[in-house]
């Protein structure tokens, strides 16, 4: 669950949008540790000097003078400037490892490697340039990359790998870029814990393993294997079309007629978000149970043919909230409560009410480099109370219990759950869990972001490690995790 103000999140689509790892039909790729010669290597040396500058003029500057009008008009320039500054403070800075070719070419692109001065990880900025235009810079995108074809990493052991997250996550403590839990597992055995950070900025109150972070759109796991267990007690078919559950005060019946409960679980469904502008201009007081989000949904229209393409849809998950409630006849809440948090032993997640004093709960923050304090909570952003689509809280001892138990067998059929697990739509998404297979083969799970949130949880499938990272600063969980899965592909 991911809200930023419109622009900026138009701005960091632009940027930060995926370098992807491999396209379609790739079969190979070569790195070279020299810059272009040219208009081109000097484009690109202007960039790195300037990203690890880190300084506002100087990316004013750049903007201005070495990249397109079309870019530069993308966003206001405080929006660009914050953008760039958001990227730093993640990598820390960069340094030039090379240029990366394909097989076959990636027309039109120049694809620079780095390695950033934060986790040691490799990252890829991928730049196009307009030929016609003394070679301006006419798009940007960063994201993680590959190990560079010439370079050779050794393989390492799990205790080499536990004593790099903790060198690492130590160190993004003391530069104050990451504030939260990490834990490690190897099924039931926990080979890593760590808190660091403050729970509570104001008051200083330090952040240990049990604190309750938010989980941003983790909840989508939970909502959707409720959704499989009702399938799998036959009180609802995966074909079932949403009017069955829903009435008119939602949505009309000629959206709701045409989507499935399995469109709304592949998020092929063609809504969208309820984050929207009648969301921003209303009280969050407003939100508490399911229903006090129909004026939120309502007015949505299909944006495209349900089952033709995949769009991650908020407003999906939520509807499949709804569903549940129909079919049980309970509250979502105390359905989930009852169904996934007790059964795996999860005492410390819920969907807390941000109204009520919840002990050992952190909250969010996000850099505010120009108000005095430099920071800023998300009390005020976020919704008082989350949801089937995200908001809920919950600890990384909890997710782990969530992992073993879903592994377990505990919460539904092995058949159910390799269902949940398949990539239905070519999107890396299966029924309410992300998926991802590399050289470390099948990685499940989720994560979720807000203003002052990032969670993330990663099942190793076939390798059977569990890795959750939690914090409550902007990115502060998902590049961890990123981190810990290269170190762990090395594990032979």
């Amino acid at each position: 669950m991911i809200r930023k103000s419109l622009g900026v999140f138009t701005l960091c689509m632009f940027l930060l949008q995926p370098a992807l790892a491999q396209q379609a039909g790739e079969i190979s790729y070569k790195d070279e540790s020299i810059v272009p010669g040219g208009r081109i290597g000097e484009r690109i040396r202007s960039l790195l000097e300037t990203f690890n500058s880190n300084d506002p003029d100087g990316i004013r500057r750049f903007i201005q003078d070495e990249c397109t009008v079309r870019f530069r008009d993308i966003a206001p320039m405080e929006e660009h400037i914050q953008v760039f500054q958001g990227q730093y403070r993640e990598w820390g800075g960069a340094d030039f490892h090379g240029i990366r070719t394909y097989v076959p070419e990636r027309a039109g692109q120049t694809v620079v490697i780095l390695k950033d001065r934060n986790f040691g990880a490799w990252r890829a900025i991928v730049l196009s340039f307009d030929e016609d235009n003394d070679f301006r810079v006419a798009g940007i995108q960063m994201n993680d990359a590959r190990t560079p074809s010439n370079v050779e990493e050794a393989p390492l052991t799990e205790s080499k790998v536990v004593a790099e997250v903790e060198r690492l996550v130590k160190n993004l403590c003391t530069r104050d870029v990451f504030s939260g839990t990490v834990l490690i597992a190897k099924g039931d055995r926990i080979l890593f814990s760590f808190a660091c950070g403050e729970a509570s900025k104001r008051f200083h109150v330090p952040i240990n393993i049990d604190t309750k972070f938010n989980l941003g759109s983790m909840n989508k796991m939970f909502t959707s294997l409720a959704i499989v267990q009702l399938v799998e007690d036959d009180r609802l078919l995966l074909d079932d079309t949403l009017d069955k559950y829903l009435d008119e005060t939602w949505l009309p019946k000629d959206i709701t007629a045409k989507i499935t409960i399995h469109h709304l679980l592949t998020h092929t469904a063609g809504l969208g978000s309820y984050f929207n502008r009648t969301y921003d201009q209303s009280s969050r007081q407003l939100f508490r149970r399911l229903d006090d989000y129909k004026p939120l949904i309502k007015e949505e229209k299909l944006l495209f043919e349900p089952g033709s393409r995949y769009r991650y849809s908020n407003t999906g998950m939520f509807l499949l909230g709804v569903v549940i409630e129909s079919v049980t006849g309970e509250d979502y809440f105390d359905h989930i409560r009852e169904h996934i948090y007790k059964p795996a032993g999860m005492n410390n997640s819920d969907c807390y009410e941000m109204d009520f004093p919840v002990e050992n709960l952190a909250i969010g923050y996000s850099p505010a480099p120009d108000n005095p304090w430099k920071w800023e909570n998300n009390l005020y952003k976020h919704v008082i109370k989350g949801g089937p689509a995200g908001g809920g809280f919950s600890t990384v001892k909890d997710l782990h219990r969530f992992a073993l138990a879903l592994l377990s067998g505990k919460f539904v059929s092995p058949e159910a759950r390799e269902k949940m697990w398949m990539d239905h739509s070519g999107s890396g998404y299966g029924y309410g869990f992300g998926i991802q297979e590399g050289p470390i083969g099948k990685v499940v799970g989720h994560s979720g972001g807000f203003s002052g949130i990032n969670s993330n949880l990663d099942i190793y499938v076939d390798r059977g490690y569990i890795v959750a990272a939690m914090s409550n600063y902007d990115r502060g969980a998902s590049a961890v995790t990123a981190r810990i899965a290269a170190l762990l592909a090395r594990v032979k």
